[in-house]
């Protein structure tokens, strides 16, 4: 069972303004990158749901959380079908992120008051979610429809909040672009979650990357 609300991970979006997303097969690294990004001052973190017995990663890190971590708001992100999201529902997690629109998993997430981002791509997309209750939308690959879409949908739906994910660097010309677009919050992968010369994840530089990226974002919204 999820130990926050959706209404509050909905206000530690929009107040944070980034979620820094990971995966590594390896437990013990996995607690270290959800640490450094804790020690940054990020208290959301969604685990990427990839390859084979994640769940089985993503269980310890929840517990792990929850002892170590109190403040963490931890996540999930890969999701594709009902079934997986209750899963890792199951297992305590607090928000689901999908690559693309689904029903399915809507209905399921919204039966337990979790919030649900899905991943979409046009206004359509976006306003199907929202009839089902979507507080955030994922704008998948972001890197792809840039923050020109996303000023162009908060014209005719100011309403409507939005998370890019990919396309978005911890640099303060990346940040502004987005926010003064009107993102609400920002999801990023490899360029916050940086390695070591021997590919190994860089725990004290990531938190340094996140606590510079969530001070930006600060100065930016004013």
């Amino acid at each position: 069972m999820a130990n926050f609300s959706r209404i509050q991970v909905v206000q530690t979006m929009q107040d944070s303004g980034i979620i820094p997303v990971f995966y590594h097969s390896d437990v013990a690294i996995a607690k270290e990158a959800l640490s450094a990004c804790y020690r940054g001052g990020a208290r959301l973190f969604e685990f990427t749901n990839r390859g084979d017995f994640a769940h089985e990663v993503f269980r310890e890190l929840s517990l792990f959380a929850r002892k170590e971590l109190p403040e963490m708001i931890l996540g999930v992100g890969s999701i594709t079908d009902a079934a997986t999201a209750s899963l890792y529902m199951q297992m305590g997690a607090n928000f689901i992120v999908t690559p693309a629109f689904r029903r399915d998993i809507a209905l399921v997430c919204n039966r337990r008051k979790v919030l649900w981002s899905p991943g979409c791509g046009s206004l359509t997309e976006i306003c199907e979610a929202e009839e089902l209750g979507c507080e955030v939308v994922k704008l998948f690959p972001g890197g792809v429809y840039g923050p020109g879409f996303v000023k162009a949908i908060k014209g005719p739906q100011p309403w409507t909040s939005i998370m890019p994910t990919g396309g978005v660097s911890p640099t303060r010309e990346s940040l502004e672009t987005w926010f003064k677009a009107g993102v609400s919050c920002v999801g990023m992968g490899s360029k916050l979650m940086v390695k070591d010369k021997d590919g190994l994840p860089d725990f004290s530089r990531i938190e340094q990357l996140t606590r510079d990226a969530i001070q930006m974002i600060k100065e930016i919204k004013g």
